[in-house]
């Protein structure tokens, strides 16, 4: 069975199954009046029934997943070594960034290798590039699967979101081994800041794509404008440098850029002298969680509005 009939009889699965007609009772002679209908003969709401609640998110796990399979299928099943080619993108990236520099300066900020050091800035970065762009198309590229009534706006976004979410985290994990065994590096790895990083950046995406949903959704215009407005982030986020290299005016403004927190971050976890005292983990939570919830919000209320353009 293809992708599309996985799909389809995840769609079919998820639909709740009809109810059976209640039998009228039998007809008795004379006028008597009937009975009026007491509370305990009241069906009760779907919201308030357990069981609809449990049939309803089991739907939404298979759609979920039914999408998140028909992503993989068209992105990375299509073309020779599909799969492949979403390791080799961000290495060839650090490893450009690594010849480049060396050919300008003896040693990076931290420590001795440049694949090491770019690795750590480049990754998270990537990782939040890639979920703020994706989840933010998300409803344009699922359209034509929101028209079935099992496959609602939020299933696209979920979908996106655990994909290339699952997708990154692979990725980085893969290209550090790799890195870490090429050099010879015996770094002692200190996990918790690695994974506080990584789900910082999750949570940034997901929030900035949630609310690039709507606004993609409702001013076209706004893709243009966002990708000109972020063009110089990857200068700003602290992935070719460190917090501490930055004059003091600069280090004031770039503060609020919520990557060169989650940049600095990541590096602790593979330096271990190195303390990102800027950091503030409250301050990048406070920002994805924002923008997440807003951008659902209005994604709930203008939904219909989006898909109808």
């Amino acid at each position: 069975m293809g992708i599309h009939g996985v799909f389809m009889a995840s769609l079919s699965s998820s639909a709740p199954p009809a109810q059976p007609r209640p039998l009228s009772p039998p007809k008795t002679q004379g006028t008597a009046q009937a009975p009026a209908q007491t509370p305990a003969q009241i069906p009760a709401s779907p919201a308030a029934n357990p069981h609809h609640r449990h049939r309803r998110s089991m739907a939404t796990l298979r759609t979920v997943a039914a999408l998140v399979l028909r992503e993989m299928s068209t992105r990375y099943g299509r073309t020779p070594g599909g799969y492949l080619w979403g390791i080799l993108e961000p290495l060839a990236a650090i490893l450009f960034l690594s010849l480049g520099f060396s050919l300008v300066i003896r040693t990076p900020s931290l420590g001795t290798s440049f694949l090491l050091f770019y690795a750590t800035g480049f990754l998270p970065f990537n990782l939040y590039q890639t979920l703020s762009g994706t989840v933010a198309r998300a409803l344009a590229y699922s359209r034509p699967l929101l028209r079935y009534p099992a496959v609602t706006w939020l299933d696209a976004i979920l979908a996106r979101f655990v994909l290339n979410s699952l997708t990154g985290i692979v990725i980085t994990t893969l290209l550090i081994t790799g890195i870490l065994a090429v050099i010879d590096s015996r770094t002692a790895i200190d996990l918790p800041p690695l994974v506080e990083a990584i789900t910082l950046a999750m949570v940034l995406g997901l929030g900035v794509g949630c609310i690039n949903a709507v606004l993609m959704g409702l001013f076209p215009l706004w893709d243009v404008a966002w990708s000109i407005i972020t063009r110089p982030l990857f200068l700003a986020s602290g992935v070719i440098y460190i917090y501490e290299d930055l004059p003091p005016v600069a280090q004031d403004v770039l503060w609020y850029n919520p990557l060169l927190h989650i940049t600095g971050l990541m590096r602790t976890g593979f330096y271990p002298t190195y303390n990102a005292d800027y950091v503030s983990h409250s301050y990048v939570l406070l920002i994805g969680m924002t923008l997440t919830a807003l951008g659902l919000i209005l994604m709930r209320r203008y939904h219909r509005v989006i898909l109808n353009r």
